[in-house]
Formats: C-alpha cells, structure tokens, sequence
C-alpha cells in the first residue's frame, strides 16, 4: 500500500511550507536542491521538515494540506510541536478575532 504524507517544511527566512508527497526524502532534497527557481522554497533554502502526517488515501493527504495551507502560524506551530489539543482554543481565538472585526 503506498503512503502520502503531508509535510510542513520551515525555510530558512523562518516561514513555514506546508506541501504533500509519497516520498518525503525526496521531497527534501528537491527543495533544497533549487531546481525550480519558481518555488516558494527557492530563495528561503535551506528548508527542513518538521511536521509530516502519514496517509494510505492520496484524496485525504489531499484535503488535510489544504486545510493546513488555511491555518494561521500558531496553529501550524501547535501540530509541529504535537500539541493537536490546542487547535479547539487556537481557533476559538481566531473566529472570535474575525467576528469582532467584522461586526465592529
């Protein structure tokens, strides 16, 4: 059975790359070889994952970067560090901060 896995990457400028592959070795020496002088990595190399989250279903790897790629740097931060329990108040915070704006 093959695995995806979605991975977070932090680069040298301190950002965060968040991305999906079924070969995270790979993956990592591509970013870090510059290959692609279009890549977000590109001019913030070195990068080193940090964060990778194994998937059996491609679609579901799919979905969860996509979610991922929407979180804020904090709850990003907060799955690197293995915190996943955090994530329920770290998005309280952040509907509450969109609600506030918006119907101010």
């Amino acid at each position: 059975m093959k695995s995806y896995y979605v991975y977070i990457a932090k680069c040298a400028d301190d950002s965060y790359y968040t991305g999906v592959t079924n070969d995270l070795d790979r993956r990592l020496a591509e970013h870090n070889s510059g290959k692609d002088s279009g890549s977000y990595t590109f001019t913030r190399r070195p990068v080193e994952i940090v964060f990778s989250y194994e998937f059996n279903d491609v679609r579901q790897a799919i979905a969860f970067e996509k979610q991922l790629k929407g979180w804020n740097r904090k709850k990003k931060e907060a799955i690197i560090a293995d915190r996943w329990e955090d994530l329920k108040a770290l998005a309280k915070f952040q509907n509450a901060s969109h609600y506030k704006r918006d119907h101010e």
